[in-house]
């Protein structure tokens, strides 16, 4: 299980995170939703350890992130898929080099990584791609070996960041499947950061929205489309605020 506990985390003189509460079951699908600026991406960074929370604790199977050291982190991150908001892969390597390049780094043997970039393409749906270049690859394609890189380390968890940002509905349905299919064939636990309701209703089994640094409402899809919270309504209907939108004169 993941938890956040009375997590604060500023920049400068920027509040992001205000005392954050949150828990994430295991074997589940958890989307947190929130505006811009609201502190998602640096939740996911906070439970990776890229980052250390100002104030407070964030968990992951009972190991407190920021107390680890740089070889606790190590064997943390083991057990944590990151698929990064634009992919994130290296231009000059080719599919397969960016998919090798954590099984590299944590020490599998060579037989054992051709067979898991094999069988990770395969669940993406990318047999073949394996000597492309991320050049000759569309936006969805990309996303997906991003995918395919982070399920190859046979994580419990996977962190999300915006999957799909920048496709188009088609594609970003695609992704969906692509991320569910992933839960459940690989049984993995997941944190999806997505301002896309569409892709929360379908991805999630839980909604937390974060709002001011904490979390305004937590609970299932089907409680998050019935709730009575007028700030959380506004958002899942994508509706503007009335009292600061500015209508142009005519």
């Amino acid at each position: 299980m993941i938890r956040f506990t009375d997590v604060h985390k500023a920049f400068g003189p920027k509040q992001v995170l205000r005392g954050m509460d949150l828990e994430v079951p295991d074997g589940q699908t958890t989307v947190l939703l929130g505006f811009s600026g609201t502190g998602k991406s640096v939740s996911l960074k906070l439970i990776a350890g890229l980052l250390k929370p100002d104030q407070g604790t964030v968990e992951v199977d009972g190991v407190v992130v920021k107390d680890q050291d740089a070889k606790g982190l190590v064997a943390l991150r083991a057990h944590i898929g990151y698929v990064f908001q634009f992919a994130a892969l290296f231009d000059s390597m080719t599919v397969e080099e960016n998919i090798r390049l954590g099984l590299v780094r944590r020490g599998i043997e060579e037989d054992e990584q051709t067979e898991r970039v094999r069988e990770s393409l395969r669940l993406v749906d990318l047999s073949g791609t394996e000597s492309r270049y991320p050049a000759e690859l569309s936006g969805g394609m990309r996303k997906r070996v991003g995918i395919a890189r982070a399920i190859a380390l046979r994580p419990r968890y996977i962190l999300y960041d915006e999957p799909t940002t920048g496709l188009d509905p088609v594609t970003s349905a695609v992704i969906d499947q692509l991320m569910a299919r992933t839960a459940r064939e690989l049984g993995v636990t997941s944190v999806v950061v997505t301002h896309d309701m569409r892709s929360a209703y379908t991805v999630g089994d839980r909604i937390a929205m974060l709002y001011e640094g904490k979390i305004r409402q937590v609970g299932t899809v089907a409680e998050i489309q019935a709730t009575e919270d007028p700030l959380v309504r506004q958002f899942i209907e994508g509706r503007p605020d009335e009292a600061t939108v500015e209508i142009p004169a005519t």
